[in-house]
């Protein structure tokens, strides 16, 4: 009489069992450090957000023939950390270095905004000065 097999014999669920916990052990480290790379994108996304408020700041002051206003054009002085001003709620603990415009409205330049030791450049347009 012939018996069929039914099921999987205990070599074969013990090879399964090795072969998922060698994966695992190789794409775990991939998981664990992700901290630099949030870092990373929290300074972009400063930057970008900076970039952002920086031609929106200057396109009202264009509107506004340059005249300081609260709403529509804010006047960012000449240093990097005057861009600070432009984000409502910005994160603490940034640091800006780099060469701000200057007074000429609509000069551009690169500034660079730290944020746990990782820096990232926007681009300043001075305005409003």
């Amino acid at each position: 009489m012939k018996q069929l097999q039914r099921g999987f014999t205990l070599i074969e669920l013990v090879m399964v069992i090795v072969i998922l916990g060698v994966l695992a052990a190789v794409a775990i480290p991939k998981f664990v450090d992700l901290g630099d790379d949030a870092k990373v994108a929290a300074a972009k996304g400063i930057a970008g957000g900076l970039a952002s408020a920086s031609a929106i700041n200057y396109a009202g002051c264009s509107v506004m023939n340059n005249v300081v206003t609260a709403n529509k054009c804010v006047a960012v002085g000449t240093a990097c950390s005057g861009y600070a001003n432009l984000l409502q709620g910005a994160p603490t603990g940034l640091t800006y270095s780099g060469t701000a415009p200057g007074t000429t409205n609509g000069a551009t330049n690169t500034c660079t905004v730290t944020k746990d030791g990782k820096s990232e450049n926007f681009a300043a347009i001075a305005a409003g000065n």
